[in-house]
């Protein structure tokens, strides 16, 4: 239950910071604001399709669906701004097309009189106008957006892969007690079995194996408050850095 609970926490937590970062980023402008809320993903590389925009295109053509090609077109302008142009007429190319076959399928519903769902398909029409109007807007906004994004993802990943060495130690730190608890339960056996001399020099040989897995575990527990003050360390850098780039953004 508090995995759950912890999970959704997280999930609010990451919707609020998009929400939070694409205002910065479009300041008072609330025509770019609402079509790019619809249209920018926190994840991008989950999120939009890996195959070849050509490929997404020519499936667009023939589903009707451009919006799997409209997102990769928007990524992929946000990531290659020496080809801004090139991608400027294919977002306006696939949104001429988008628009056209909108419109028909709006038409069909009117006729049957289904009048709510042309409304929606109305509202998309504006939606994508907006996308042919404004594409330059929206692949500045977009390009500050995914490269913020991809930055925190990368974070995202090494914060995940540090708690996955904490937890690995942990699971080590009670296989070593075991191995040891098992091992001072053999001996205490074994000794029950010697005499007084052979008793005597194995309790020293246990004192000895004692002290060293005590420095051994000290060892550990040192490393392990390293590895603490180095998470705060990343976590003051990431801070420091979301700031720096914060303040870049407002610069430009």
């Amino acid at each position: 239950m508090g995995n759950k609970r912890e999970e959704k926490e997280e999930k609010k937590e990451e919707k609020e910071k998009e929400k939070t970062l694409l205002q910065e980023l479009c300041g008072g402008d609330a025509e770019l604001y609402d079509f790019l809320r619809d249209y920018l993903y926190f994840n991008p590389l989950a999120a939009i399709s890996q195959k070849d925009l050509g490929i997404l295109t020519e499936e667009a053509e023939k589903s009707g669906n451009f919006r799997p090609a409209v997102d990769k077109a928007i990524f992929e302008a946000s990531q290659n701004p020496g080809e801004r142009e090139s991608y400027i007429k294919a977002i306006q190319n696939l949104a001429s097309k988008a628009i056209q076959a909108t419109e028909q399928e709006k038409g069909k519903l009117e006729k049957e009189g289904l009048t709510d769902r042309a409304a929606r398909l109305g509202r998309r029409i504006e939606s994508q106008k907006v996308m042919s109007e404004r594409v330059e807007d929206i692949i500045d906004v977009a390009s500050k957006f995914y490269n913020e994004k991809l930055v925190e993802l990368g974070e995202d990943v090494r914060r995940e892969e540090r708690r996955e060495e904490k937890k690995e130690a942990e699971r080590q730190e009670m296989r070593t007690g075991d191995l040891e608890k098992a091992g001072r339960e053999a001996r205490k056996k074994e000794r029950r079995k010697m005499g007084r001399e052979e008793k005597s020099e194995a309790e020293k040989q246990d004192k000895r194996e004692e002290m060293a897995a005590e420095e051994a575990k000290e060892a550990r527990t040192e490393k392990k408050e390293e590895a603490e003050r180095e998470e705060i360390r990343i976590g003051d850098l990431e801070k420091a850095g979301r700031e720096a780039r914060r303040e870049e953004r407002k610069g430009n």
